[in-house]
């Protein structure tokens, strides 16, 4: 069996404003929490409240991420500035 090389290269990333994307879905998913939590006891009833507590789960991950690609953020723009200084500031 041959091993698979690809025949093109990958497509840089797409850069977009991330921060304000996970801020978002964050928002989302503590908002469908909200809106289930009256809703306990029929999830309870029906053993559905994973969908309660995977909402929760993923406003808690939410708010780590918007911590994570704020500080990635904030290294990508003092890398851009660090380099434009580099190129134009010592000639």
């Amino acid at each position: 069996m041959a091993k698979w090389t690809p025949k093109h290269e990958a497509p840089e990333p797409l850069e977009g404003p991330v921060v304000a994307t996970i801020t978002g879905g964050t928002i989302l998913w503590f908002a469908m929490f909200l809106i289930q939590l009256p809703f306990y006891g029929w999830f309870a009833d029906r053993d559905l409240l994973w969908w309660l507590w995977t909402c929760a789960a993923g406003g808690g991950l939410g708010l780590i991420g918007i911590w994570y690609v704020r500080k990635r953020d904030a290294a990508l723009k003092r890398h851009a500035a660090a380099q434009t200084q580099e190129r134009f500031g010592s000639s």
